[in-house]
């Protein structure tokens, strides 16, 4: 099960260059293991949350549902690692593939890899044959694919309204404005969704945290040990990336202050 992958692992600094890599793909479909009861929960609340978020049409309401899921994530994480500090168990990291389709599928890679960076998971993205491996702990894994995909119904309809925007004034460059909402809604979402993360991790919980990401990268390394940086193609449109990031930052995130 060779095969040239595509990373999403992109370059913070820009949000528009990925890694590709060669190495076995995991198992498709979603993480295996029957969760506890507990987790059952969480993610139930996650689940309506996000739910709430796609229905309603009001941007900094959605902005906050999905922030406040983001939060119940981040404390799950933090849950299962005090769990595995006080009474280590088996298990161990595992991959499971998640669906990127065309169009535009390089800023979605980019945006399933800031969901699942942020939740202490790792994604490599494979082009030709359209999914991207997220490598985690179960526990991960499943809040990982709920978020990016009410992520991405989110990320659609705001594209949508800026484009109408955008037609009304008489631009017609769909295709690149499209690239660049979407690289920019990526990257921007990635660094809020990294800083309501942190929010719940102390310094005691780091080297727990610490450990369970070294395990996430071995386990990575080893279904993928070449990877190579490739950059994100037609992100040259200035008024899509602006209204990508102002998108992203319509609503506080918790009650941080509004990025600057």
């Amino acid at each position: 099960r060779q095969g040239s992958d595509r990373s999403d692992r992109s370059d913070r600094s820009d949000g528009r260059e990925g890694r590709e890599g060669r190495g076995d793909a995991a198992r498709p479909g979603r993480p295996g293991g029957a969760g506890s009861p507990p987790e059952s929960r969480m993610l139930t609340r996650i689940r309506a949350l996000l739910a709430k978020a796609e229905a309603t049409g009001f941007p900094e309401e959605a902005e906050a549902l999905s922030a406040k899921a983001q939060e119940l994530m981040a404390r799950h994480s933090v849950d299962e690692a005090l769990l595995a500090a006080g009474a280590p168990s088996p298990e161990a990291p595992v991959g499971c593939r998640i669906g990127v389709e065309a169009p535009y599928e390089q800023t979605k890679a980019v945006l399933l890899d800031a969901v699942a960076s942020a939740n202490h998971c790792r994604a490599v993205w494979n082009e030709a044959l359209g999914f991207s491996t997220v490598v985690g702990f179960a526990s991960d894994l499943e809040a990982v694919e709920l978020l990016y995909t009410s992520l991405l119904v989110q990320a659609t309809t705001a594209m949508t309204k800026a484009e109408a925007a955008q037609r009304a004034g008489g631009r017609k460059r769909t295709k690149t404005f499209r690239q660049s909402f979407l690289a920019a809604y990526a990257h921007r979402v990635g660094t809020r969704l990294s800083e309501v993360a942190e929010t719940q991790v102390t310094g005691d919980l780091l080297p727990v945290l610490a450990s369970r990401e070294a395990a996430v990268t071995e386990r990575l390394d080893r279904l993928f040990p070449e990877t190579t940086t490739t950059r994100l193609r037609g992100v040259s449109d200035l008024a899509g990336w602006e209204e990508g990031v102002r998108a992203a930052d319509e609503a506080r995130v918790g009650r941080r202050p509004r990025l600057p």
